[in-house]
């Protein structure tokens, strides 16, 4: 029987507030750094003028912040936990989680680290073991206890590891990515379990407890898959010389500018705010901030469209190599989408008219009457939702994959009142006809066709008999 400690429940409390009070720690330090240097300011003009010279400094300082507290809190919380059964109220049961509660929020804000060159040195200084030239995205992990080999690929919101729960007790156990292997976006690797070398595991998809070099799955619980690995230039995916590696880096900097864009339009929210109340007082600048922040949100998400078109203009099906300018650039649009534009469209936003109209200012074809609860159209031009179409909160529709490094895009339909369920995936090249419903949670394969009027629901997704 589980340890019952009344007191961790406690601990627990405490720190989940104080890791909620984490970025906001972060941006006061960022605004102390913008206060010092608009201090003295006397006309309005003046002020905004020393706070925009200010600003860059001070959303490199709320950023480094996090990265700092984020680093020294996962290598800390690390120490002493092993591998085994622990009891969730006990002091390596609350590092673990505190540790993954600290991993999950970096995905979010210190995007900019990730799914890029500096991520394998990220998680390295986290803890983990990483070999050269690997590729990570968003992934989640317990990094004392992650292994990753050289020239692996860890694509979107991958689950390393983590731990298994139940009647008390935390599970955890080593996992581990072997050498040149895949794990597809949301795909999860149990704690204690290996992506073999040279393996895949697919799109939403679950390891198996063992699997021989090579092979790959699909599904949870995974089944093998047919897999043609295919031929293309080793020097665009795992072999790039220094010229691409030094210009992807440079690319790669000028995230930081989406850093510095979305702590500005914070700072100006401020000034704003600060404005109105010293002409009418608090109670006005209160009644106004609906209003303050609303337009924040407009122009926040204008600056992701701009981007979003300067960077990539209008995107069409095709492949495109890892090391190769457009990879690149679409990377940098992404940053200043979640990294801009995300936070200030905020949860009320999602399933909202106006996520509509911002997806089509992206690039979606979205008809009349559809609901629309998800922002993860990862190339929006290829999305289009017919009239009445349900695309439920978690949903991602994702018009690319990745394998062997390589980018192939491809569009996802759904026709006139269709519909995916909570959590659903739906791969690229796929269409669900009029009416057709797929559950929660549900994987729609690749040039798979929903018939109109039918269910469907798995992983990977079947029909439903009645």
């Amino acid at each position: 029987r589980a340890p019952r400690g009344r007191r961790w429940v406690a601990v627990y409390g405490v720190t989940a507030a104080a890791l909620a009070a984490l970025p906001v720690v972060a941006a006061a330090c960022g605004l102390l750094v913008v206060g010092a240097g608009i201090r003295g300011s006397g006309a309005w003009t003046t002020a905004w003028d020393d706070a925009a010279r200010a600003v860059p400094l001070g959303a490199l300082t709320s950023f480094a912040v996090l990265a700092v507290v984020t680093l020294v809190g996962v290598r800390l919380l690390g120490r002493g936990v092993e591998e085994g059964y622990h009891a969730v109220r006990s002091r390596t049961g609350w590092q673990i989680w505190a540790t993954q509660r600290l991993m999950d929020d970096a995905r979010t804000t210190l995007y900019p680290l990730y799914a890029s060159t500096l991520t394998p040195l990220w998680l390295r200084a986290l803890g983990a073991r990483v070999g050269k030239d690997v590729e990570a995205s968003t992934v989640l992990m317990l990094p004392r206890l992650t292994t990753v080999g050289s020239g692996s690929f860890l694509a979107d919101d991958t689950l390393i590891g983590s731990y298994e729960l139940g009647r008390g007790w935390l599970r955890v156990e080593r996992a581990k990515v072997g050498k040149r292997a895949f794990l597809g976006n949301s795909g999860m690797i149990a704690p204690g379990r290996a992506v073999p070398k040279r393996g895949l595991v697919a799109v939403l998809s679950a390891t198996p407890e063992r699997a021989k070099p090579g092979t790959s799955w699909l599904g949870s619980p995974p089944e093998k898959l047919r897999r043609t690995t295919g031929d293309s230039d080793t020097t665009r995916t795992f072999d790039p010389p220094t010229r691409l590696r030094v210009l992807r880096a440079l690319v790669e900097v000028c995230r930081l500018a989406a850093v510095v864009v979305a702590f500005g339009i914070g700072v100006a929210v401020l000034l704003v705010l600060q404005a109105v109340a010293a002409r009418a007082g608090l109670g006005a600048a209160a009644l106004a901030s609906p209003l303050v922040v609303i337009g924040a949100a407009v122009v926040a998400c204008g600056v992701a469209v701009l981007a979003k078109w300067a960077l990539v203009g209008r995107i069409g099906a095709g492949e495109h190599p890892l090391w190769s300018g457009f990879i690149w650039r679409n990377e940098l649009a992404d940053a200043f989408l979640e990294v801009v534009a995300v936070p200030w469209l905020g949860p009320g936003g999602v399933g909202s008219p106006a996520l509509n109209l911002w997806l089509r200012a992206l690039g979606s074809r979205i008809g009349r009457g559809v609901w629309c609860e998800t922002y993860w159209l990862p190339e929006a031009d290829l999305v289009t939702l017919g009239d009445g179409a349900t695309v439920n909160r978690g949903c991602v529709l994702q018009t690319h994959l990745f394998h062997d490094r390589v980018m192939s895009i491809d569009g996802v339909r759904l026709d006139p009142g269709a519909s995916i369920g909570p959590h659903g995936v739906i791969l690229p090249a796929a269409t669900l006809g009029a009416a057709a419903a797929v559950g929660p949670a549900s994987l729609v394969l690749r040039g798979e066709s929903i018939p109109a009027g039918t269910r469907w629901t798995g992983n990977p997704v079947a029909p439903v008999r009645s």
